[in-house]
């Protein structure tokens, strides 16, 4: 499939796994909002350790029962795609940081 191929933008939401809308997990509901508007792809990723904007380290602790990771979520398309992408979900997210850089891709495949 040729259409998304050549220059994109990465869009990287930075969260933890505690983060909700709705009373859902914030995660599952950017997903949810990829496939609603026809963005090419998201992937979520669990990080191990992350500071973040209260400089409170968060990692994994045995001890602890409830653990607050890090997440990103990974959004892929067109600059005006993730631009307006971004507009339909601000709303969602109340602490977090969005960044967005250049990505060339070079293979899609699918069946």
């Amino acid at each position: 499939m040729k259409r998304y191929m050549g220059k994109k933008k990465i869009l990287r939401i930075y969260i933890d796994n505690q983060d909700k809308f709705e009373n859902k997990p914030l995660w599952e509901m950017i997903l949810k909002k990829v496939k609603e508007n026809g963005v090419a792809g998201a992937t979520v990723f669990k990080g191990v350790a992350g500071i973040g904007a209260h400089s409170e380290l968060r990692s994994f602790n045995i001890f602890t029962i409830s653990q607050v990771m890090p997440l990103i979520v990974e959004v892929i398309d067109s600059e005006e795609k993730i631009v307006e992408f971004i507009d339909k979900i601000d709303y969602m997210i109340e602490e977090g940081i969005m960044t967005m850089c250049d990505t060339e891709v070079i293979k899609y495949k699918h069946k």
